[in-house]
This record gives structure tokens, sequence and C-alpha cells, in this order.
């Protein structure tokens, strides 16, 4: 299923993909608060840090250009500071704003989040949320009458702010009727685009309950119980073949005309910060759907990408690259280096310091696993190159390795202290070493630093070198002698060593 993954995101690439839709401009007022104001009894933060992202339809755009594929972001902002900034914002993400319009008067939609010593403590909205104007809306039109048919896939990314008309809705309806493409919406107000016969729906749980006119569940089990009973009324009354209901850290539930619903579940992370993930999903689903990937595919590899963003601070887009990292984390033997880069990027996006070592653990024991635990506590993710079994022949002589590569790559992936097992085939990891760079690499203590011939290397490159102390009297070659001494009064004066 991987390496079929891997060949659906670089279909991405070949796609053409319109998002529409209200864009926002983001800002995060990063600082400390340390005293109170002597005015009034209000923190005063103290400002470190403001950044500018694109938001709302704007972070769908990005997401889909990000995950690889040519896109065209239809949308209107005002003139005015907010508006620039959002313009800059795109341009910084390498996203074309010739399709992003300016209508005078209209005040550009942005979120001011406050953030104190990680704490969101206060946001501010501002906007213009009444319908464009109708030269704007014509102008819209237009270009969608010209974009459309060249293009595989429509992102519909609607908050209700004026941008998606009546008149728009119905000519995306005309167009869909006279060149059928996936269609894809996202809006809080589904029913109004069942005249457009969407491809795929991507409601929340508050959108569904009120999409069905039903009183919301706090409990996760009898939300995704009283979901599964809708199937049916959600699909009819958006119009949709499919529906990907998003339910948070409970994962999603995928509706399909003639199908069983298909549960999709959450990937698990450490610290969360939810804002535009179901942008992300919706692109990530979008455009699986459109390089041909069945729906339960689709809505596994967008549960991916949302959980990459998940994962990082503020409004953010997941990356192609990201994607196949968080991919290939579902598999610890990794045996194409280009995943396992893929991998190290997204890690180090969530900011982990990266360990390699490298052996040949042949019949690991107490000392391995010792080492390999101090190991993984210099960093946050560790990795282990694993001699072939002919390096290991080479290294250890003929008799050796006792277990084969398969079985010593399976006992290492079953520890929870290592997070990623990539074999090599040289006689020393220095091809591994240049490639994932690694923070820290450990050795074992029967080296020092003068003898070990990768360190200059390591140190080149920015890392760092360790050496750990083995425990006493464990050792593989020990272990095999203990065990052939063992067996050699069962053999009535013939010895049967485990090297013959």
């Amino acid at each position: 299923m991987k390496e079929g993954l891997s060949v659906l995101i670089s279909a991405f690439a070949k796609l053409k993909i319109i998002v529409i839709g209200e864009a926002m401009l983001d800002s995060y007022l990063t600082g400390v608060c340390q005293r109170l104001s002597p005015e009034a009894p209000v923190p005063v933060l103290s400002l470190r840090q403001r950044q500018n992202v694109p938001g709302g339809a704007a972070n769908t755009a990005v997401n889909v250009n990000s995950l690889g594929a040519q896109t065209f972001f239809m949308s209107v902002v005002g003139d005015d500071a907010e508006g620039n900034l959002l313009r800059q914002a795109l341009a910084d993400h390498h996203l074309s704003t010739e399709h992003l319009l300016t209508q005078p008067q209209r005040q550009t939609l942005a979120k001011q989040r406050v953030i104190a010593d990680s704490q969101m403590v206060v946001r501010f909205d501002q906007g213009s949320t009444e319908p464009i104007e109708a030269v704007t809306e014509q102008i819209l039109i237009d270009r969608l009458i010209y974009l459309f048919p060249k293009c595989d896939a429509l992102i519909i990314s609607d908050y209700n702010y004026g941008t998606l008309t009546p008149r728009l809705i119905q000519a995306i309806a005309a167009l869909q009727a006279q060149t059928p493409r996936l269609v894809a919406v996202d809006s809080k107000r589904l029913a109004a685009y069942r005249p457009i016969g969407p491809t795929v729906v991507k409601p929340n749980y508050k959108q569904v309950t009120q999409l069905l006119d039903l009183k919301p569940e706090a409990e996760p089990d009898r939300r995704l119980s009283q979901i599964s009973g809708y199937e049916t009324e959600i699909l009819a009354l958006t119009g949709a073949r499919l529906a990907a209901v998003t339910l948070d850290a409970d994962g999603a539930l995928i509706f399909e005309r003639s199908q069983p619903p298909h549960r999709v579940l959450a990937s698990p992370v450490a610290q969360a910060y939810p804002a535009g993930a179901g942008d992300t999903f919706i692109s990530a689903l979008t455009l699986a759907l459109a390089a041909g990937a069945p729906a339960a595919t689709a809505g596994e590899l967008a549960s991916m990408a949302a959980a990459v963003v998940v994962g990082k601070n503020g409004t953010t887009a997941c990356l192609a690259g990201e994607l196949r990292g968080a991919m290939a984390s579902n598999h610890k033997i990794v045996t194409d280096l280009a995943y396992l880069l893929d991998q190290i990027m997204f890690y180090r996006r969530q900011g982990h310091r990266i360990v390699f070592t490298n052996g040949c653990f042949d019949i690991l024991h107490r000392g391995h696993i010792s080492y390999l635990k101090q190991a993984k506590a210099l960093g946050q993710t560790l990795i282990v190159g694993l001699n072939t079994d002919a390096g290991v022949r080479r290294l250890k002589g003929p008799n050796r390795p006792i277990n084969s590569l398969e079985d010593r790559a399976q006992v290492l992936a079953a520890l929870s202290c290592v997070d990623h097992v990539i074999p090599f085939d040289e006689d020393t990891p220095d091809r591994l070493i240049r490639a994932i760079r690694p923070d820290i690499f450990v050795k074992g203590g029967d080296y020092t630093r003068a003898t070990l011939p990768e360190a200059s290397l390591v140190e080149a490159l920015g890392g760092v070198v360790k050496i750990l102390a083995y425990v006493d009297n464990f050792s593989t070659t020990s272990l095999i002698e203990r065990i052939d001494e063992a067996l050699q009064p069962l053999t009535n004066g013939h010895r049967v060593g485990l090297e013959h």
C-alpha cells in the first residue's frame, strides 16, 4: 500500500485545480506576559513576533499547491493593508495571485490571534461579509468559464462571507452540467450546493447536525453511531456522491453511494494545533480522488495530511514530501532511502533531533537494548542502519549472521525506542550519514572518537558524535560462545557449535 500511495502523491503534480472561496489573512501576534497593566487589571504582552499566513480558502489553495498540483486561486479582497499582507503571504508560498481580485471599499477578511507564552488569549476578527459587488461577481464568473474546462477539479471553500453568491453557484452548476469535473465542497451551507451535484462534500460534525437538524452528542462513540445512521440523508440533502464527515480527534466517516461507510482513524499527535486542518483534509482528499484513488484510500491519505498540519503551530500547509513522510512513519522498516528522507523532513519540521546508529544486531541482547534506549534518549527520533547479511559476513566471517536480515530488522522494529530501521550493504554507513545528516551519531563503547572513521564526516555535516558504554559482559560473540559451550555436553564428545 505504501508504494501505491507514493505513486498517488506523485500523480498530484499532473493535476490542475481551481480553488474558489473566501480568502483570509491569519495573523499570529506572539509574545510573553510578565506583568499587569497599571491602567487596568489586564496582562501586558511584550510582542516578540508577528506572522502573517494565508487563511480560509487561501489556506486551502496553499495546501493544494504545496501538495504539488497546479493551483488557480480565485477570491476577493479589499484595497487595504490586510489585502496587501495576504498577497505577500501567498507569494511567500509560491502561489499566484493572478485571480485574487481587489474590490474597492471592501475590507479584507482577517483574524488576529494574540498568543502569550504559547497560549492564545484573544482573537480579533474583521472584514466584509456582505455579498461581493455585481462587477466583481461577473469577473469571477468569466474567469471560471475560461478555467473550468481546463482543470481536473474545483474546490469550493465557502465560509458564507459573500464570495459564493447565488449567481456564482448557478454559474458553477451550469459549467458542471456542460463539462463535468470533480467538484468538492467545504461549506457551512451545504444544501445551497445541491443543484451542482458535488462529487464530494466535507462537513464537520457541527455542520452535519445542523444539516440534519439533530441535537449534537457529546460522547465520541455516540457521535459516530448517530452520524452513521444518516448516511442516506446526508448524501440526499447535499446531492453529493461522496461525503467525508470529519470528527476531529475521532477521525472521519466516508459515505459513498452504494458502498458501506468507511471509518478513517485520526493519527495521534502529541501537541494538536487544529487551525486549518480541515483545509488540508479537503485539499488532499480532492487531489487523491482526482488522481483516481478510491474513496476510502483518499480519506486515509487526507487524514494523514491533516495530522501533519495538526502537529505544527498555527495555520499552515502540508507539503508532498511531508505527506510521504507521514505515510512512511507507519512502516518502521524502510528499504527505500527516499521514503526515509521524506520522513526525516517531516520529523525535523516537528522540531525533532535525529539520532543515528548502525550495526549488525545479530542476536539482540540486554546490552543492545540498553544501548539503543540510551541512544534514543539523546533525541526524539532514532534511526538504525542495519548491515545486510552479505555485509555481516564481510565484517564477522562466513558463519555469520546467525539471524537473517529480515529477522534482525523485525526484532529491532519491535522495540519502542527504535523509530526506523534501514538496511545498508556497504562496509561503512557513510552513504546513509551523508543522506540523513544526523544531529547525533552514536556508537558503542568499543570505539573512541579517534578510532571512529565516520566521526569526521558526521561533524563536517554539523552533527555530534556520542560514544555510549556497553553493558559489561554482553556481546553477540560472547553469547554465541556461551551457547556453543552449553551444547557441548549434549554431543557425546562431538562438538556441535553454532558456527558449524
